[in-house]
C-alpha cells in the first residue's frame, strides 16, 4: 500500500477579506521529489503550512542538450565504440491530462474515500497525484500526496457531521503539474454505527425576501431524507471561517433579525436534518443586508491632479505563470528625480523575478523602485521594468497605480 507522501494545511482567501497566515511547516510545490508507489492507501496530512495555493501550474521549459567532447586515449589502448547512444532530458513543456471522474466512494464519519480515472501523461510518467479538500465554511485548505495510484483515503482533518470538497490533479517525474480535476463534495455522518448513515438531501433555491428595515424573511424548497426530514438548521456565516446557528425550524421558512454592519460578511445557509442529527450539504448562501445607519457626509477632499500615466501590458500568460511590462510615464513639466510606484494584484499573483526595478511584495501589494539608470524620469519621459510571476485562481491586471504618492491614470 502507498502512504502519503507530503501534506499542507494551510489558510485560503475568502472574496473581499485577508488571509490569515498560520506557521510554515512543508509546502507542496513544483520542486517535490517523486516517490514510487505500489498501490492505493490512506493519505494522513501532517502539519501546516501558510503560502500560496500548493498546486502549481507548469511553467515552460528551456531546452536541454547534450555536452559535446570526446576521450582520447593511446593508439595502443583503443577505446571501444558504446553500444548505447547517449541520451537527453526530455525538456517538453507538456503536464499531464488532469484527472477526471472523482468520485466519493466511500464516506465515514471520520474519513472519505476517493477514486478517480488515471491522468494521461504529457511527455513524461505520472508520478502520483495531489489532493486539495477543504471544509465549508472554514478558511483552512489542506493537501496532500500519493504515488501513482487512482484510490485513496482521507482521514486526517476529516470530521463527523461536516462538508467537505475535494479535487485531485496529476503530477509527473520531472514535476509537470496537471490541472485540476472536477470537485467532488459530501457531507460525513454524525457517526457510522447508528441505524441511520445517510443525510439528507440539500435544501435548494434560498432566497430572502419581504425585507424591512429589521427583519428579512429566508425561504426554500424542501429536502428528502431515506427515513425523514425532522427539520432545518440556519446559519450565518461572517466570510471568513466562523458560522452561528441561528436557529432550528421544522418548516422552510424563518424570519431573521437584520444583523447590524461589520468589517465582515453577513451570510445565511440552511441544511437539512434527520432524527439522527446527520445534516446535509449546504443551501446556497444569500448575503442579508444590515440595520441601516444615518448617512454621513464625508468631508471635503482634495485630490491632487494626476501627473503620470501608467501602461500594465501582459507579455505572455499561461497556466499558472505570466510575464508583465510595466510603462512609467511622467506627464508633468518638471522631471522626477526617483521613484516608487505601488499598485495591487486582483488575482492571487506572486512576484519570481523582474528586471529594471527593483520590487518587493506583502500580500496583494506590490512596490517598485527606481534602479540607477532609470532614477530621472524626464519630463514626458518613461520608464519600463519587466515582472514574472505565478498564479493559480486568478491573474486579473491591477487597475490603480500611485507614483510617488499620486494616483495615476491608466494608459
Amino acid at each position: 500500500m502507498a502512504g502519503m507522501r507530503s501534506s499542507s494545511l494551510r489558510r485560503r482567501v475568502r472574496p473581499g477579506l485577508l488571509a490569515a497566515v498560520v506557521s510554515s511547516i512543508a509546502v507542496l510545490g513544483v520542486g517535490l521529489i517523486a516517490v514510487p508507489a505500489a498501490g492505493a492507501g490512506t493519505a494522513t496530512p501532517a502539519g501546516p503550512v501558510a503560502g500560496s495555493h500548493p498546486e502549481v501550474a507548469p511553467m515552460p521549459a528551456g531546452a536541454a542538450g547534450t555536452l559535446p567532447g570526446s576521450a582520447t586515449t593511446p593508439p595502443s589502448t583503443p577505446t571501444p565504440a558504446p553500444t548505447t547512444p547517449p541520451t537527453t532530458p526530455d525538456p517538453s513543456p507538456f503536464p499531464p491530462s488532469a484527472p477526471t471522474n472523482v468520485t466519493a466512494s466511500q464516506v465515514r464519519a471520520g474519513s472519505v474515500t476517493l477514486t478517480w480515472t488515471a491522468a494521461t501523461p504529457g511527455c513524461c510518467a505520472i508520478a502520483g497525484y495531489d489532493i486539495i479538500y477543504y471544509m465549508a465554511f472554514d478558511d483552512v485548505v489542506v493537501s496532500a500526496s500519493v504515488g501513482n495510484v487512482t484510490t485513496t483515503t482521507i482521514s486526517n482533518y476529516i470530521r463527523a457531521g461536516q462538508q467537505y470538497s475535494f479535487r485531485v490533479s496529476a503530477r509527473d517525474v520531472v514535476g509537470h503539474r496537471s490541472a485540476s480535476s472536477n470537485t467532488v463534495t459530501v457531507v460525513t455522518p454524525v457517526t457510522d454505527t447508528g441505524p441511520d448513515t445517510t443525510p439528507p438531501s440539500a435544501p435548494q433555491d434560498l432566497t430572502l425576501g419581504d425585507v424591512t428595515d429589521s427583519t428579512a424573511t429566508l425561504s426554500w424548497s424542501p429536502s428528502t431524507d431515506d427515513v425523514g426530514v425532522s427539520g432545518y438548521n440556519v446559519y450565518r456565516f461572517d466570510g471568513w471561517y466562523t458560522s452561528v446557528l441561528v436557529a432550528r425550524v421544522p418548516v422552510t421558512t424563518y424570519t431573521i433579525a437584520l444583523p447590524t454592519s461589520t468589517p465582515l460578511r453577513n451570510l445565511f445557509y440552511v441544511r437539512a436534518r434527520d432524527a439522527a442529527d446527520n445534516v446535509s450539504i449546504a443551501s446556497n448562501t444569500v448575503t442579508a443586508p444590515t440595520v441601516p445607519t444615518p448617512p454621513t457626509t464625508p468631508p471635503p477632499t482634495t485630490q491632487p491632479p494626476s501627473t503620470c500615466r501608467v501602461t500594465y501590458q501582459n507579455q505572455s500568460e499561461w497556466q499558472g505563470g505570466f510575464v508583465t511590462v510595466v510603462t512609467v510615464q511622467n506627464t508633468a513639466t518638471a522631471p522626477v528625480d526617483g521613484w516608487t510606484l505601488t499598485f495591487s494584484f486582483r488575482g492571487d499573483q506572486q512576484i519570481t523575478s523582474a528586471w529594471n526595478a527593483t520590487t518587493s511584495q506583502n500580500g496583494a501589494t506590490v512596490t517598485a523602485r527606481n534602479v540607477d539608470w532609470n532614477r530621472v524620469l524626464a519630463a514626458n519621459g518613461s520608464a519600463s521594468f519587466g515582472i514574472q510571476g505565478r498564479w493559480d485562481a486568478s491573474n486579473a491586471p491591477p487597475t490603480s497605480f500611485v507614483l510617488n504618492g499620486i494616483p495615476c491614470t491608466l494608459g
